[in-house]
């Protein structure tokens, strides 16, 4: 076993992502312009219906002067979170609706 120098990893590297994206890279979309394809391509009835629905305007907003891009990433992580935390919140209602757990 011989160890191939740093150089010649990293061109191969290079090279090797170059061939597997076939030499071109895709467009990169805006976060907004991303969540308005994702409305739009919505397959079920109400995503066919309704589209992009933005009524209070959150993806122009921008919290603390971090920039719009910022911001959206901010709102999705926090959409995230609070959504763990209801279901943590429902787990914690059925348990508690269990007989040995309820209490007399």
């Amino acid at each position: 076993f011989q160890p191939v120098p740093q150089s010649r990893q990293a061109s191969s590297r290079a090279s090797a992502a170059a061939s597997a994206s076939g030499g071109c890279r895709k467009p990169t979309l805006s976060p907004k312009d991303e969540l308005i394809a994702l409305a739009e391509s919505n397959p079920d009835a109400l995503g066919k219906g309704i589209g992009f629905w933005d009524p209070l305007g959150a993806t122009d907003l921008d919290f603390w002067g971090i920039g719009n891009d910022a911001t959206i990433g901010y709102l999705r992580h926090a959409e995230i979170k609070h959504g763990r935390v209801a279901m943590a919140a429902f787990l914690g209602f059925c348990v508690q609706s269990i007989p040995l757990v309820k209490g007399p």
